[in-house]
């Protein structure tokens, strides 16, 4: 080691600077990493208690707006208004059945009340009752009776919230905000002639929240304007006014870390409410712990192993050279001669290089087609700088630009748009070679190109002397040749589009996309054989796809009515393209606004839970604007049909669900006489009105005629037992009358009921 030691620790101080030099970018290259993944961390966790907050307010809005829906009411306002009066029971049962039903939009709204001073009653969806007997049910932990009327009900409240308190509802305990709100709404005395109070739990509300506290393990607070809390999930009371107290916490700061945890703080501009989340740094920075953690290990095994093999590659290299030298030395024993051997060294290598540069010419000559096709895509493309650029690429590529003008053109093979299986692409390999071949037969030599699998791009160089109207003439009677030739021989179908004549080779990249536009306009209106720029009327019209219907489009497709959205559809290709002469560029930007509208669609929770998001994702973006209107038009079709199916089929299960619970309770209640569609509704918990046409599209029977049903059906099995008279029957299949008892077994069997069991006596 120490004869070679010279030239091994260059050989190795080498190495260990090219180990260097990409250790310290890829230090950079982690450090910015993990910056950037901790900014999108953190950055991810501030939108997403945002966008909680947007929702949680717009809820809140709902429940206001409910409120004002409340006050212009004219049948509430008929009871509030009257004194001196009997109990106008028809008018709170009006009141209950079309007023009370306002909530089931709004999971905000899945319980409240309202209380009516002059009755002194409390209103709820589906039952009434008096305020100490609602109290029996629903209560405060914290507030007794006495206090509960005074404070809730028999007080002027101007969108009030009730910060979270301990509630019982039914006998189990919760957590509740409290909304209030007094009517009319101009009620400015002490006492209002009603007041509406929504009852929020606050697991409702933590439920919107779940993304964070469920997904990071951490915590998140509400509290309105004055420091009451009004959800805490995660972390107790004592934590939050700890936080709040400690005078290193930055209230106004959006995010920052507090001990192991990353708050993050918003406040409500609409009602004051300061919005808190924690997440844990340890979860939050998860990622970016690995990363750093596998940037470690991947950096210290490259320096490892990079040093070994420098090393290695450093004897390696270092051995042969001195040995090369100190056999000079050992044979000439003069400098001169050393100096003279690696000359001869150096031009052994050269005789070698120059043997390998013909090898390499003959490899250029045999890849010639590719150095050609890289050549005319090039031009194509416009990436040329200079024509001197494209003359000595010309040179190198072997292709003639005769004077350098002409007319660049496209030809496509018809009938395989968006194929793209392997037999289809081999069979369009097939193809493109037939019809190159059957060109150069009508032209000669000809510099073409093939774009994508289905396309080929050809230049036409004018001959010396020729116009450009006759090099037009001549190019159309070529093509035309060529169309017909394919179809015969071959049964291949071709389009052309051409550009205008370019009088320099700089301007080819001009025609060829004017070559484009035209092709894209003869396949638009469904133009066959060739088609000239200048020949494609493409107008600048303004395609029409206003936002209420984009939004009519979503609403239909939400509800699963698939004529509808079909009919909107078509009524917006028939306007726009079929009453309107659009361009190219206006055709394809109103194809991708209707694509973004499909994309937003799925965006929605509906969608986004289903398992064919990703298939109609996917189906979506793969329309393409290029193809003919009537395969766009049909891809959205087909991607309607889908969705609305999935809609449809969600509706199907939720309503047998409710078909069964109906069942259900109507077999455990039939002996209750007292049992009606409204008591079957208020146990399933849907409006009577729904139940009752969904029992009857589902069953094909009214609901009424299906209790007399399993009534009658119980009754024949207890005739058969002699041990009830038939009266005792009657009452135990929830009749009250015998004599309606009879009337409706007759109805239903065709005998009385004593004829029934003497029949099944003998």
């Amino acid at each position: 080691m120490l004869k070679y030691s010279k030239v091994f620790r260059r050989f190795l101080i080498s190495y260990i600077v090219i180990l260097i030099i990409p250790s310290i970018g890829g230090y950079m290259s982690y450090r910015t990493s993990i910056a950037v993944t901790e900014s999108i961390s953190i950055e991810n966790s501030v939108i997403q208690l945002q966008k909680s907050q947007e929702i949680l307010e717009r809820r809140m809005a709902e429940v206001e707006g409910l409120t004002r829906q409340l006050a212009v009411n004219p049948e509430l306002n008929v009871l509030l208004n009257e004194r001196g009066r009997e109990t106008n029971v028809y008018g709170i049962w009006r009141t209950m059945r079309n007023v009370l039903t306002f909530g089931q939009t709004n999971d905000f709204l899945q319980d409240y009340y309202i209380y009516l001073a002059n009755y002194d009653l409390v209103l709820t969806p589906g039952s009434s009752y008096r305020p100490e007997h609602y109290y029996e049910i629903f209560h405060y932990n914290d507030l007794p009776q006495a206090e509960w009327k005074k404070q809730v009900l028999e007080k002027t409240h101007r969108s009030e919230i009730r910060p979270l308190s301990a509630f019982v509802s039914k006998g189990a305990q919760t957590s509740v905000i409290t909304y209030m709100q007094s009517l009319p709404l101009d009620s400015f005395n002490d006492s209002s002639p009603a007041v509406v109070v929504v009852i929020i739990d606050e697991k409702i509300i933590a439920s919107l929240l779940s993304g964070l506290t469920e997904r990071y393990g951490g915590w998140v607070h509400i509290s309105d304007a004055d420091g009451k809390t009004i959800v805490l999930q995660g972390k107790d009371e004592p934590y939050m006014s700890r936080l709040n107290a400690d005078s290193s916490f930055d209230k106004g700061k959006v995010s920052q870390f507090y001990q192991d945890d990353l708050v993050i703080t918003t406040r409500s501009d609409t009602n004051g409410w300061v919005y808190q989340a924690g997440i844990p740094r340890s979860i939050l920075l998860e990622n970016a712990n690995k990363i750093k953690y596998m940037s470690w290990l991947i950096t210290g095994g490259a320096l490892f192993l990079g040093l070994l093999a420098g090393l290695v590659l450093a004897y390696r290299n270092s051995a042969p050279i001195n040995r090369m030298l100190s056999v000079m030395k050992e044979q000439f024993g003069k400098e001169e001669t050393v100096e003279q051997s690696e000359f001869d060294f150096l031009s052994g290598n050269i005789a070698n290089m120059i043997t390998k540069n013909k090898l390499l010419e003959s490899e250029l000559h045999r890849q010639l087609p590719l150095v050609r096709d890289a050549f005319i895509k090039r031009l194509i493309a416009g990436e040329f700088e200079s024509r001197e650029e494209i003359v000595s690429a010309a040179a190198q590529a072997d292709i003639g630009l005769n004077q350098g003008t002409g007319y660049a053109g496209i030809i496509q093979i018809n009938g395989y748009s968006g194929m793209d299986s392997v037999e289809i692409l081999n069979e369009l390999n097939a193809a493109r070679l037939l019809v190159k071949q059957a060109l150069a037969a009508l032209t000669g030599p000809l510099p073409m190109a093939d774009m994508g699998s289905d396309k080929m791009v050809c230049l036409f160089f004018s001959g010396s002397g020729e116009s450009a109207a006759d090099q037009e003439v001549a190019v159309t009677h070529i093509m035309e040749n060529l169309t017909q030739l394919v179809l015969k021989e071959y049964r291949i179908s071709v389009q052309a589009g051409f550009g205008s004549y370019f009088a320099s080779v700089t301007e080819v990249s001009g025609s060829f996309e004017q070559a484009k536009q035209a092709l894209e306009y003869a396949v638009y209106m469904n133009k066959k054989g060739i088609l000239w720029n200048h020949e494609a009327q493409i107008e600048n019209t303004t395609y029409y796809y206003p936002l209420d219907t984009e939004q009519r489009l979503i609403s239909t497709l939400r509800a699963g009515e698939l004529a509808e959205a079909t009919r909107i559809i078509d009524a917006i290709f028939a306007q726009n393209l079929g009453e309107r002469e659009l361009s190219i560029e206006m055709k394809h930007q109103l194809i991708g606004e209707m694509k973004g509208t499909f994309l937003k669609l799925l965006d929605q929770k509906t969608f986004m839970e289903s398992p064919l998001f990703e298939s109609a994702k996917r189906r979506i973006i793969d329309i393409s604007s290029t193809e003919p209107l009537d395969h766009i038009q049909a891809g959205f079709h087909a991607i309607m049909e889908g969705l609305c199916g999935y809609i449809t089929n969600k509706k199907k299960d939720a309503h047998t669900q409710i078909i069964k619970q109906i069942y259900q309770y109507t077999e455990d209640m039939y002996s209750d006489s007292e049992l009606t569609l409204y008591r079957v509704a208020e146990h399933v918990e849907r409006p009577e009105k729904y139940i009752s046409q969904l029992f009857k599209e589902v069953t094909g029977v009214n609901y009424s005629d299906h209790l007399i049903k399993v009534r009658m059906d119980q009754a024949a099995v207890l005739l058969k037992d002699s041990r009830y008279t038939v009266d005792e029957i009657a009452a135990r299949v929830g009749y009250n009358s015998s004599h309606s008892f009879r009337r409706a077994f007759k109805r239903l069997t065709g005998i009385s009921p004593s004829t029934y069991r003497q029949s099944h006596a003998e």
